[in-house]
C-alpha cells in the first residue's frame, strides 16, 4: 500500500553534519516549523507545546551555552571532543527548543483530577509528536536535523537568556541546516520481535 505520509516519514534521518546552504528564507522556515507544532496532537486539545526558534548568531549562542554548562560537569580531559560536537550544531541555520507549559499541565490536572497523574505523561507525549512533526517536515523540504537533549544542564541559562516563562519546561533543542553529509543504511530489528496482530 503507498502511503504519502509514510514516504515522508521515511525521509526523517539524523543529520549532524550541518551546513548553511538551505535556499528557505528564515519566515519560510519559521512557518514550516509553527505549522508543524500547530497540526500536531495534543491531549484534551491542550496544546501544551512551546517552541523557541533561533536562527543565526542566536543559534550559536545556544551552542555557546551548552559549551559553558557541560564543561562544568564534564571531564576536562578529552573535553575537546565533546566541544567539538556541540559547536558542531552552531554550523547549521537555526535551532528549534521544545518546551512543554507546565501551567497548561498543572491547570488540566487540577480541572480533570480522575486523570491528574496521566497528564505530565501526555504531555511529553505531546511534546514528542512535535519534535517529529517538525523534523519530518524539514525533512521533506530538503533541510537536515536532529534531536539533542541537553536539559536540564543548560534550562537556566536559556530561560535568562531568552526571557523565557518559567512555566515552559526545556525538552529538547533541535539543530538544522543543509545537509552536509550522507546516510548509512538505516537497519531494523525482526518484525516478528516488534509487532504481534491478532484477528
Amino acid at each position: 500500500m503507498s502511503n504519502a505520509y509514510l514516504d515522508a516519514l521515511k525521509q526523517r534521518r539524523t543529520q549532524y553534519a550541518l551546513g548553511r546552504n538551505v535556499s528557505h528564507s528564515r519566515q519560510a522556515l519559521t512557518g514550516l516549523i509553527q505549522e508543524a507544532i500547530k497540526h500536531s496532537p495534543s491531549s484534551f486539545n491542550s496544546q501544551s507545546s512551546r517552541a523557541v526558534i533561533l536562527f543565526g548568531e542566536q543559534s550559536e549562542k545556544l551552542w555557546q551555552i551548552a559549551v559553558d554548562e557541560v564543561r562544568k560537569v564534564a571531564p576536562a580531559e578529552g573535553f575537546e571532543k565533546t566541544e567539538a560536537k556541540l559547536r558542531s550544531f552552531a554550523a547549521g541555520v537555526g535551532t528549534v527548543l521544545f518546551f512543554e507549559d507546565q501551567d497548561v499541565v498543572k491547570k488540566l490536572q487540577d480541572q480533570f483530577t480522575l486523570y491528574a497523574d496521566n497528564f505530565p505523561v501526555w504531555s511529553e507525549q505531546s511534546g514528542g509528536m512535535a519534535q517529529l512533526s517538525v523534523w519530518s517536515a524539514l525533512a521533506n523540504a530538503g533541510v537536515g536535523a536532529s534531536l539533542q537533549h541537553y536539559n536540564p544542564l543548560i534550562d537556566e541559562a536559556v530561560a535568562r537568556q531568552w526571557n523565557l516563562p518559567p512555566s515552559w519546561k526545556l525538552r529538547a533543542q533541535m539543530p538544522f541546516g543543509s545537509n552536509e553529509g550522507g546516510f548509512p543504511e538505516k537497519t531494523f530489528m525482526d518484525d516478528a520481535e516488534r509487532f504481534r496482530v491478532f484477528g
